[in-house]
C-alpha cells in the first residue's frame, strides 16, 4: 500500500524540501502543497521511468543538505555586497562547462538544481550526451577554481548519495 502511494520515497523526499525551500515559507499551506507535490508528481510520473534512481540516505544526504543551505546563505550575503558593492564594468560574469563524472539523470537534476538554488549561479542546460552542464555565474574570479567547487562541494557529493 505504501510502495504504491511513495513509488519513488527519495523523490517524494527531495520534492517536498524544495517545495518548502521555493516557496520561502515554513507555513501549514507550504507544507502542505509540498506533501501533496510529493505524493502526485511520482505517483504520475512513475511509469515513464525505467528504473528507480538508488539513493543513500543518512549521512551523506545530511551533509550535502547542510552544504547547500550553508552555501545558499553564504551566496546571498555575497550576491548582496555585489550588488552594493560593484559597478557592472566590475562584474566578471562567465559561462561555465562544468563535466560531469555523474550519469543519472536525477543525479544531473540534483545537481542543476541546487545551482540555481544558489544565489549568483545557475544552471542553463545539459549537453545532449549528458556528459556537461552549462552554468552563468554573476562574479568569477578564476573559472577554473570556480568549476572544481562546484564539483566539490556538490557532485562529489551525490555520487556518494546516487549510488
Amino acid at each position: 500500500m505504501i510502495r504504491n502511494l511513495f513509488p519513488h520515497p527519495g523523490l517524494s523526499g527531495l520534492l517536498a524540501v524544495f517545495w518548502v525551500l521555493l516557496a520561502n515559507s515554513v507555513s501549514w499551506g507550504s507544507i502542505i502543497m509540498a506533501g501533496i507535490v510529493a505524493v502526485v508528481v511520482p505517483l504520475f510520473t512513475s511509469p515513464y521511468w525505467r528504473e528507480k534512481p538508488r539513493l543513500r540516505f543518512g549521512w551523506a544526504m545530511l551533509e550535502y543538505l547542510l552544504v547547500v543551505l550553508w552555501d545558499i546563505v553564504v551566496a546571498n550575503f555575497e550576491v548582496a555586497w555585489i550588488i552594493l558593492t560593484k559597478r557592472d564594468r566590475d562584474l566578471r560574469s562567465a559561462w561555465l562547462v562544468i563535466p560531469l563524472d555523474v550519469n543519472q539523470p536525477e543525479a544531473i537534476t540534483a545537481l542543476a538544481g541546487t545551482i540555481s538554488l544558489t544565489p549568483g549561479t545557475v544552471s542553463a542546460d545539459v549537453s545532449a550526451c549528458g556528459r556537461m552542464l552549462l552554468v552563468h555565474a554573476l562574479d568569477v574570479g578564476d573559472r577554473d577554481e570556480a568549476v572544481a567547487r562546484i564539483k566539490a562541494r556538490y557532485e562529489a557529493r551525490l555520487t556518494r548519495i546516487f549510488r
